[in-house]
């Protein structure tokens, strides 16, 4: 789209938007069941859709992506009545007689930017949130997972008129032709360099926004961890989705008591779970593109290797990989990864553990090994991170009972299950005075009767 047809698109999404259509809970429960049906009905095409961008297996789409939306789509069609509902308060005394509440009210026309490692999840997920709560969308997925846009694409095309919810394809020029139009809320997952820039034309406008950003997430592991749980676990976070996961574990920091023992079980977990020739395992997927399977092995320090480092340029992929003997100012310590290659760093206490983590930016996630609640305790009160796992990884977000968000440099705001609707919600706060009475103590000329009468209400 050029910038007038995307300019004509808003305006008509906006026009829609003031006409009251999308306010009804009958109108947004109809859309959520369109677009479950439509989900459903072209899943064998969406997961296609993912092999080809990503390389990723019918199972791994289901459980990462497909899943997750029709769950989350499930729990907003039996939540979304109760959500939109006026929600009455208690009303202070010096207010007799008023009726206090909050009415949840959507913003209006938002845009929503997905990334392309979760190509269709992060799409439909926040798009899922915005309907329930009444607004219309423009929805922007990402040029790096063509096929999967596709797909997107015309799904929203049979279940929604463009004034309703639409998709708008292409790169950056469409981005910077978006980020300059007037929304009332901008949604946006990807990297921390763009999310500034989408900060940054909204404040133009003084638009609301969540940023669903990354970092470099720590797996910590301490001396009275389970080793080989932990090990299986940690491999299953890390290298799902071939690494290209915003809160995969980014380093491992481990206590220097366990960790040989650590790194053995990592290597034994990786055959069992990828086999002895993970490069040609049909069900592990591959990097992106070029630009990131090229930046991804010029982290892998030879002298560093532990296990894995082999890559096939063809099928963009490479070994999960670990390294050993990394210290914290190594270049693969200096950005997120983003991709199979594991960093093992070691610590002797934990206060130090809290220190560089509070040390570094805000990360997205933080997951910790642990037997003793008191070290759990310590580490969740005392270090800053969006979200993450005791005893586990990434699974955290896979609940519609529980926001996911970044925090400080990992991003700001929350959705999924009843925070998305949050998030796409406005709260009105009103007061609604009866006509029948009008206590006169508020009004000139003052006097010192009726502040002993409002000394005593406001207590």
């Amino acid at each position: 789209m050029n910038q007038q047809e995307i300019q004509d698109l808003l305006t008509r999404q906006r026009k829609y938007f003031q006409t009251g259509a999308t306010l009804p809970v009958s109108t947004r429960l109809a859309a959520l069941k369109r677009l479950y049906a439509a989900i459903t009905a072209n899943e064998k095409e969406i997961h296609l859709a993912l092999q080809k961008d990503l390389g990723k297996s019918n199972f791994e789409s289901y459980m990462c992506e497909t899943g997750m939306v029709l769950e989350e789509i499930s729990y907003m069609l039996k939540n979304t009545p109760r959500f939109a509902r006026e929600k009455r308060v208690p009303t202070p005394l010096a207010q007799f007689h008023s009726r206090s509440f909050q009415k949840p009210s959507p913003y209006g026309v938002v845009l929503i930017m997905s990334p392309w490692n979760y190509p269709f999840m992060l799409t439909i997920s926040p798009l899922v949130d915005a309907l329930a709560a009444g607004n219309t969308a423009i929805i922007k997925p990402s040029a790096y997972s063509p096929c999967t846009s596709q797909v997107i694409a015309r799904i929203i095309s049979q279940c929604f008129p463009s004034r309703y919810a639409a998709v708008v394809t292409g790169g950056r020029a469409e981005n910077t032709c978006l980020l300059s139009q007037h929304f009332d809320y901008i949604f946006f997952t990807g990297s921390q360099a763009v999310g500034k820039e989408v900060m940054r034309n909204a404040a133009e406008h003084l638009t609301p926004v969540t940023l669903e950003l990354g970092g470099k997430s720590p797996c910590i592991v301490d001396e009275t961890a389970n080793i080989s749980l932990a090990a299986r676990r940690i491999v299953f976070g890390k290298y799902l989705n071939c690494g290209q996961t915003c809160v995969a574990p980014d380093y491992l920091y481990c206590h220097r008591s366990v960790k040989d023992k650590l790194v053995k079980e990592l290597k034994k977990q990786l055959q069992k779970q990828y086999g002895k020739d993970p490069l040609h395992n049909p069900n592990y997927g591959k990097i992106i593109n070029e630009k990131h399977f090229q930046r991804i092995l010029g982290l892998i320090s030879e002298n560093m290797l532990a296990y894995g480092g082999k890559s096939e340029k063809k099928s963009l992929r490479i070994e999960p990989t670990i390294l050993d003997h990394v210290r914290f100012s190594d270049p693969v310590m200096q950005e997120e990864i983003f991709g199979p290659v594991l960093p093992v760093l070691v610590f002797d206490r934990l206060d130090e553990v809290i220190r560089q983590v509070n040390a570094m930016p805000h990360p997205l996630a933080l997951y910790l090994f642990t037997s003793d609640k008191k070290a759990a305790e310590n580490v969740l009160s005392r270090c800053g991170f969006g979200g993450g796992c005791i005893n586990d990884t990434i699974i955290h977000l896979a609940t519609t009972e529980m926001g996911f968000g970044g925090f400080g440099e990992s991003g700001m705001g929350a959705y999924h299950g009843k925070t998305g609707f949050d998030t796409f919600t406005h709260y009105k706060s009103i007061v609604e005075k009866k006509t029948w009475i009008d206590l006169p103590m508020r009004y000139q000329p003052y006097r010192k009767t009726y502040e002993k009468m409002l000394r005593f209400f406001l207590k």
